[in-house]
């Protein structure tokens, strides 16, 4: 066995919590690309081409994780080609984010993303409502609150979870805005069929995603002494 392996095995007897994040095993990568036509607040719709790059470790029966991604599209009003970017997080083993809309304002550009698992949630600092959101100006991505994300930008646009499966699944070169709308009927939870303004109880988020901290490649509980004292102890 692995250091890693036997130390999940030395956690799992201490009963102690530990969400394992680096070291994960390699396999091989698959790559899909697609189009998407995405509705703008304001009615006007723009093709976005998607790349998903799947690898990494997994469990057997399962796809690879996300592991690299990739969003362009042409700047609506200018010739202006733009690209997002989400790359493989060793800390997480997979890449961080799920895109769910797109849009522009006052040739501004906003993307917003749910994280990509408990592991991506507590890494972004809980975001509540659960949105790492992202304004490309002056040639450049970077990250601002949700409060700057203008108020008439509110509906979801893009495939959301698992894009490239659901895009394979349409069989067809370019899925349109209204497909897309109709997978957003069809999910229940509040905050993914229009962009929240105001937190979600407490209660809720703790239940959907339970919070860690990293602590040396580990991702422990933030109370968990046992769990800190097994990974100080381990063999360098």
């Amino acid at each position: 066995m692995s250091e890693h392996h036997n130390l999940r095995a030395l956690l799992k007897r201490a009963g102690a919590t530990l969400v394992l994040s680096a070291g994960v095993s390699a396999c091989a990568a698959a790559g899909n690309s697609w189009k998407e036509e995405v509705l703008l607040h304001d009615g006007r719709k723009v093709t976005v081409e998607r790349m998903v790059e799947r690898g990494g470790h997994h469990e057997v029966g399962q796809q690879p994780p996300i592991k690299q991604q990739s969003l362009t599209f042409t700047l609506p009003g200018t010739q202006q080609g733009v690209r997002w970017t989400d790359s493989f997080s060793p800390d997480l083993g997979t890449a961080s984010f799920l895109p769910m809309l797109l849009d522009t304002k006052e040739g501004v550009a906003y993307l917003v993303a749910h994280p990509m698992g408990c592991l991506s949630y507590n890494k972004w600092n809980r975001p509540n409502p659960p949105y790492v959101v992202f304004k490309y100006q002056g040639l450049e991505w970077s990250r601002i609150a949700l409060q700057e994300l203008p108020p008439e930008i509110e509906l979801a646009n893009l495939i959301f979870s698992s894009p490239d499966d659901e895009a394979r699944k349409f069989g067809k070169n370019i899925v349109s805005a209204e497909e897309i709308t109709g997978l957003y009927a069809s999910y229940r939870e509040p905050e993914f069929r229009s962009i929240l303004r105001e937190g979600l109880a407490k209660e809720y988020i703790n239940e959907m995603c339970e919070e860690r901290v990293f602590y040396k490649g580990y991702w422990v509980l933030p109370n968990d002494p046992v769990a800190r004292k097994i990974i100080d102890q381990r063999r360098p």
